[in-house]
């Protein structure tokens, strides 16, 4: 959106980990131990299950 008014806009960032860079819901989720079984993933994310596979496979 754009500052349309005449005083100075203010913008407020938040960041909960000492990386924000990194995303690490994807190890959670397709590498984690004990794995989480395929076709729940699959059913969870709305995916074929060859999908799934193939996103495990490069962890």
């Amino acid at each position: 959106k754009c500052n349309c008014g005449t005083k100075k806009a203010i913008a407020i960032a938040a960041l909960s980990s000492k990386n924000p860079g990194v995303i690490t819901i994807a190890n959670a989720v397709f590498a984690s131990k004990p794995s989480i079984k395929d076709d729940i993933i699959a059913k969870a994310f709305q995916v074929d299950k060859k999908i799934v596979d193939h996103i495990q496979a490069q962890f």
